[in-house]
């Protein structure tokens, strides 16, 4: 029997650090394993791209990856990549298992009361045919709307790098999300961008009214943890050198504000 702290890594893979809060659920439910955090800050907003040319940068981008770190599984903790490139990359690197993330429509139109429901993502998932096929399948009963926000990964960022926020900001950006119809009200927002759950409390204060602010870090790393079994029986590899996990910038600049966060994150930058 393999021991997990020996065993192979754990790849966590997002535009920035929202894939943090992914992580931060990981280890709950495998709190034995290593894990290499990859932040692809260089190209950082992944919705300023063009898809053609962000397909091709994350492919080969997971080329390098999974050479340098033999991962078990990979989870793509970002909306943005997995409705774009997770089909692309399973069929590139058919041997390796992805963990995607999409938005958390199915288990809103399960618990929406009003039936009206906000779906809060970077402009780039929210165009993507991929989430309208996810409405089409599993909230044909429901009013979902979905709501663009240019800025609010960034506002996360600075948020969890120095530790404080414009609310007026979150406010003007979340301000969408909350729909009236006679005399019924928006009761779930979906928060389809990893980045977001880190301003959640931001979120509530500034929100006209309470909502369920659905969040899905946890069921993402619950499919980590399902898939992972069947990964390390057929694939062996080396395990990471002795010490803490490991967090990749692809810039390779990482500013003091940023190495604290990776530090009480439990990351060691490589």
């Amino acid at each position: 029997m393999t021991d997990p702290s020996s065993a192979r890594p754990i790849l966590m893979f997002d535009s920035g650090i929202g894939g943090l809060t992914v992580l931060r659920e990981a280890r709950v439910l495998m709190p034995d394993r290593r894990f290499v955090y990859v932040a692809d800050d260089a190209a950082f907003p992944y919705g300023a791209w063009e898809e053609v040319a962000l397909r091709a940068h994350v492919l080969d981008l997971f080329g390098k990856l999974l050479d340098r770190f033999s991962p078990a599984i990979s989870v793509i903790a970002c909306n943005t990549a997995s409705t774009l490139v997770i089909e692309a990359l399973r069929e590139r690197f058919p041997g390796h298992p992805f963990v995607g993330t999409v938005p958390a429509i199915k288990p809103a139109a399960e618990r929406t009361r009003s039936g009206m429901v906000s779906v809060l993502a970077t402009p780039g998932t929210v165009k993507r045919q991929y989430t309208r096929d996810l409405i089409g399948k599993w909230a044909q009963k429901c009013h979902v709307r979905l709501v663009g926000s240019d800025n609010l990964a960034g506002l996360a960022e600075v948020y969890m790098r120095d530790g404080f926020v414009d609310e007026e900001a979150v406010r003007a950006e979340i301000a969408p999300c909350f729909v009236e119809h006679d005399e019924l009200r928006t009761d779930i927002v979906v928060l389809a961008c990893t980045h977001y759950p880190f301003l959640a409390n931001r979120m509530r204060k500034t929100a006209p009214w309470p909502v369920d602010w659905l969040d899905p870090a946890e069921a993402i790393a619950r499919r980590a943890l399902s898939l992972l079994a069947g990964a390390e029986a057929s694939h062996r590899g080396d395990a990471l050198p002795e010490g803490a996990d490991l967090a990749v910038f692809t810039s390779k600049r990482v500013d003091f504000p940023t190495r604290r966060l990776m530090q009480g994150f439990g990351l060691a930058i490589s």
